[in-house]
Order: structure tokens, then C-alpha cells, then sequence
């Protein structure tokens, strides 16, 4: 399938969409209080001109007993440097739930779901595509897709749970930083059953999710970070977990803006400095 319309679908599906492009500045962050987590956070923006370090490590961003000043994502987007976040992970584990909340609270990031955009670029549910195309098909479809949305800057990207399944998918993936929700089946298939995925049309869907984990974890393993999560954690505390995580990894692998910036480049972008 060729897609003449996708650049117009990403642009209309980011938030004011040259910030996909725009390089982050250290300490524009916008000023506002939100509730996020169960804290009221503070603007951080007169706090941090030069930079910004890891707020679960710096005294300076705690409040005693009533928490972080500042909530944790909301610096992020200056440490990150404008590199993206792929979540990858099983269907039902929670990418687009999460990863959604993850950018709102960042504030500087923008949200894309990669079966969101297939569905508005083909026209059809996942499903159809299926029937039409068979699952090869679609994963064509899909890395076709992938290899627009890596050409942007600064996005939190939710990935179909057989992305990994491509190594040629990885090589786009592995631009930015790569988180994996790690759910077990069991609890997966409280969320998904009775729905409509396609690979989930057998007998024992139960079963069949296994097998699906066992061949894909060797890719998933590839990820930075890996968030194992319990039946018992809503979205927002799996969020707060990959955050955390984020700042730690950032720690010793501060991501590298040359990088980002060449790579939107390389693939023919205008960069907006």
C-alpha cells in the first residue's frame, strides 16, 4: 500500500505540529499546575536555566512528606534532547494508555499511536486490514508506517505489539529510546478478551497470547527499559514508573541532540532551529 496522505494524517494528528521538529530549549517549559499522580506540581522554569538533573536524585526537588515541587516528566523533554520513546510490548499491555499519559504530563512531547495512524492513512480497522491483506500485509503496512514516524522529533510513540518482529524495524526504533510493558498474559487476556484483535480468533486465546510473548520476548529484551507490571497498577502509576525509570537511564545515557538532528535531516527535513 502506498500512503500519498500520510504526511498530512501525522501533521493533523501532532500537537501544534513543528514541535515535532522544533529542537527543545533547557528551561522552556510552560508555565502551568497540573494535577498528575496525586501531587500539584509546580512550574520548574525559573528553577533550572542551565539544565536539568534527575529530580528523583536531587534533594532541591523534594518537598519533605508532600513530594516532588516539580513533577518528574515535566523535565524530561530537556533531558531527552528531542530523542523519541517507542513502547513496545504485547497487544493489551497498555502502550497507548500509558504512553499518551506519559506525553500529556511531559507537556513538550507529542502522542502518536501507530494503529491509529494506519486506521485514518488505510481507511480500514485493523481487522479489515487483516482480512485483506493478511497478517504479513499488515506488517508491511506497519513498517511503512513506522519509517514516516521515525522522521520526527520529540514524540512518544505507541508501537502494534508485532512490530519488533521486523529487524528492520528495530534499526528505526532504536533512534530513540525503547520502553517495553511487560505484562503477563494473564492479566492481558483480562483486558482483551471478547475484543476484536485478529490473532486472537482461536479457541484459546489465552494460549495463543504465549505463544505470541515466547516468540516475540527475545525481540522485546532488546528494549532500554523494561517495566514489569502488576495486575494491581493503573496507567498512572505505570507511567510514573516509566518516568522514573527514564531519568535513571538518562543518567548513563544521556541521549545525544546531534543525533536526532541528523537523523531529520538524513531523511530530507527542514530543521527549525
Amino acid at each position: 500500500m502506498a500512503f500519498s496522505n500520510l504526511a498530512v494524517i501525522l501533521a493533523t494528528m501532532l500537537v501544534n505540529g513543528s514541535q515535532a521538529f522544533a529542537p527543545p530549549k533547557m528551561a522552556v517549559i510552560r508555565p502551568t499546575k497540573l494535577m498528575a499522580g496525586g501531587f500539584e506540581w509546580e512550574d520548574p522554569t525559573e528553577q533550572f536555566d542551565q539544565g536539568v538533573d534527575n529530580p528523583f536524585k536531587n534533594p532541591g526537588l523534594m518537598d519533605g512528606e508532600e513530594g516532588m515541587k516539580v513533577d518528574p516528566a515535566r523535565l524530561l523533554g530537556p533531558r531527552l534532547n528531542g530523542s523519541n520513546l517507542y513502547f513496545v510490548g504485547m497487544m493489551g499491555s497498555g502502550k497507548s494508555s500509558v504512553g499518551d499519559v506519559v506525553a500529556r504530563r511531559m507537556g513538550t512531547y507529542n502522542f502518536l499511536d501507530t494503529d491509529g495512524i494506519i486506521e485514518k492513512a488505510t481507511g480500514m480497522s485493523i481487522p479489515e486490514i487483516f482480512d485483506a491483506e493478511g497478517e504479513e500485509g499488515f506488517r508491511e503496512v506497519e513498517s511503512q508506517i513506522l519509517d514516516s514516524v521515525h522522521s520526527y522529533v520529540r514524540c512518544v510513540v505507541s508501537t502494534g505489539g508485532g512490530l519488533v518482529c521486523k529487524q528492520t524495524n528495530w534499526s528505526k526504533l532504536q533512534t530513540g529510546i525503547v520502553i517495553w510493558l511487560d505484562v503477563e498474559p494473564e492479566i492481558i487476556i483480562k483486558r482483551v478478551e471478547g475484543t476484536d484483535r485478529p490473532l486472537l480468533q482461536t479457541e484459546d486465546p489465552l494460549q495463543k497470547l504465549n505463544d505470541l510473548l515466547e516468540e516475540r520476548k527475545d525481540k522485546y529484551s532488546q528494549a532500554d527499559l523494561r517495566i514489569e507490571i502488576t495486575e494491581d497498577m493503573d496507567e498512572e502509576e505505570v507511567a510514573q514508573a516509566v518516568v522514573r525509570d527514564l531519568h535513571d537511564f538518562i543518567d548513563e545515557n544521556p541521549p545525544a541532540w546531534k543525533i536526532a538532528k541528523q537523523k531529520a535531516q538524513s531523511d530530507g527535513l527542514d530543521w527549525v532551529q
